[in-house]
C-alpha cells in the first residue's frame, strides 16, 4: 500500500472540504487501495490513459510520477502514449510526451524519437 494522499485537503480543503475528503479518502484511500482487484501499476496505466484521453494535462504530471513509482517503465509509458495518439489525438499525445519526458528524464533518452 502506498503513502496516504492528502492533495485534496492540501490544495482544496479550505475551499471545497467535501470534495477534498472524497478525493483523499475515497478515491485515493479506498479505490486505489483495492490491490486485489487491480494492481497499482495497472491502475496507474488506466488512470494516465483516461487523463490523456480527456485532455486533462494538468493532472498528468502527478499521475505519471505515481505510475513510475508503481513500476511503469519509460518504455511502457511511451507505448501507452503512442497507442493513445491514434485514438485520442496527436496533439494530446504530443503534450503527454512532453510531460513523460520530464518525469522519466533520469532514465535516458530511450527510443521514443
Amino acid at each position: 500500500m502506498s503513502e496516504k494522499v492528502t492533495a485534496g485537503r492540501d490544495q482544496l480543503g479550505h475551499f471545497a472540504p467535501k470534495f477534498a475528503e472524497l478525493n483523499d479518502d475515497v478515491l485515493f484511500g479506498e479505490v486505489w487501495s483495492r490491490e486485489a482487484e487491480l494492481s497499482p501499476r495497472d491502475r496507474s496505466m488506466i488512470t494516465v490513459s483516461a487523463l490523456l484521453s480527456g485532455g486533462n494535462m494538468e493532472q498528468l504530471p502527478f499521475h505519471m510520477t505515481k505510475a513510475k513509482a508503481n513500476g511503469v517503465t519509460q518504455a511502457e509509458m511511451v507505448e501507452v502514449v503512442t497507442q493513445l495518439a491514434f485514438y485520442c489525438g496527436w496533439p494530446k499525445a504530443w503534450s503527454a510526451f512532453r510531460i513523460a519526458q520530464e518525469i522519466y528524464k533520469d532514465e535516458g533518452s530511450g527510443s521514443s524519437s
